[in-house]
């Protein structure tokens, strides 16, 4: 008997439930585009560059096979990323908040607040680094950086 009322009840619940107007479920929206910037420069030549905010060009000639790691904290729609007004592909990696604000690499229990691109300049030697992306939600503000790469 037992068993009978539970079939009846979810019966009963799941005919409610199609009659009833739904709920909206509220979700966290995912956060505006806050911040981005270069944060290193690779190569053989001169390995991993730090670059600092303010930093117009890199202090080393990094020579024919370069890496340049971006911060994108937020989200953007399509980043657009050239190399002297040529375009420039690349991958990207999700970054995550901790409690203690740090950013970090992404496990189940972390939120994504972000993302590392890296470009491979595929044997290109110098010229403006540039990167833009634009918010998927509000305020659909755009943001961009640039570097001059020795």
């Amino acid at each position: 008997m037992f068993q009978l009322n539970k079939k009846r009840l979810a019966v009963v619940g799941c005919a409610l439930g199609l009659c009833l107007p739904g709920q909206a479920v509220n979700a966290a929206s995912a956060p505006p585009l806050s911040e981005v910037k270069v944060l290193k420069v690779e190569s053989p030549a001169c390995g991993f560059e730090d670059i600092v905010p303010g930093q117009a060009q890199t202090r080393c000639d990094h020579g024919p096979t370069i890496k340049v790691y971006v911060l994108e904290v937020g989200y953007g729609r399509q980043p657009h990323v050239t190399l002297d007004g040529f375009e420039v592909d690349g991958t990207r990696s999700p970054v995550c908040a901790y409690s203690n604000g740090n950013l970090n690499d992404c496990s189940v229990r972390t939120k994504v607040v972000g993302y590392v691109y890296v470009f491979d300049l595929k044997g290109k030697q110098e010229g403006t680094f540039s990167f833009s992306n634009q918010s998927i939600n509000a305020p659909g503000n755009r943001m961009s950086t640039q570097l001059y790469i020795k």
